[in-house]
């Protein structure tokens, strides 16, 4: 059955960009710099299945941990999404592919409660090398997922999105719309559930310096726009 066309979505993002599902005509973005952006998006699609699979045993409200555990599966499908996505060259190991940036990796580090120095492009998740804080409580990492994650991860979504060739790039443009609409829903939906879950004095001020922390880590680690950056010469404007 052929999938139904999807309309095009404005959803607000924050700092004011627009969720925009158009591409902008071009050629495509060269094989290594496709290959390392969608070996990225696979690696942190894959990182969110496990991390949110692992919480859900700790999470005290059953509420939350139906949500959590639907929310892990949906990523598990996001990477099989970007695996094939994944260009192919011989000689080429799709999985040496699928890394994570330094920012990606120290942000997903410390949204589970561990500090690690740097290692570079090859730095993995979780560390060999990790210093374990005292973990975040649960509202804190649910709102580190939905308002610093989950906004970061649409917006690299987007802005790849736009620059795409229509033809050449298909279907990874598709791969892209159908992850950026559920990333938009669940980033939505975590909004709503961190806003339920926020009742008294202590929940914000523990929610925002959970979030003004990882925040200072993920740009700290070379994060700008996004959580993904695309090479500084492709414009999205």
């Amino acid at each position: 059955m052929p999938e139904p066309d999807i309309d095009p979505v404005a959803e607000p993002l924050l700092g004011g960009a627009v969720v925009g599902m158009g591409a902008v005509p071009g050629a495509s973005l060269p094989w290594d710099v496709t290959a390392a952006l969608v070996g990225e998006y696979r690696w942190i699609e894959t990182t969110l299945f496990a991390l949110l699979g692992a919480w859900v045993s700790d999470m005290p409200v059953a509420g939350v941990q139906v949500h959590l555990d639907a929310q892990s599966m949906r990523h598990a499908w996001h990477a099989e999404l970007f695996a094939d996505r994944l260009p192919v060259r011989a000689g080429v190991d799709p999985d040496a592919l699928t890394r994570p940036s330094p920012a990606s990796a120290a942000l997903f580090a410390a949204l589970d409660g561990i500090e690690v120095p740097l290692e570079g492009p090859g730095s993995t998740w979780p560390p060999a090398d990790r210093v374990r804080a005292p973990r975040p409580g649960a509202l804190p990492r649910l709102a580190g997922l939905y308002r610093v994650v989950l906004p970061r991860l649409v917006t690299s979504y987007t802005r790849h999105l736009r620059v795409v060739a229509p033809v050449a790039d298909a279907p990874l443009a598709r791969a892209l719309r159908l992850v950026l609409r559920d990333g938009v829903e669940d980033w939505m939906a975590g909004e709503r559930l961190v806003q339920r879950l926020v009742n008294r004095p202590h929940d914000v001020a523990a929610v925002y310096e959970f979030q003004e922390h990882l925040e200072s880590v993920a740009v700290g680690a070379g994060a700008h726009s996004g959580l993904v950056d695309l090479p500084s010469w492709v414009s999205t404007d």
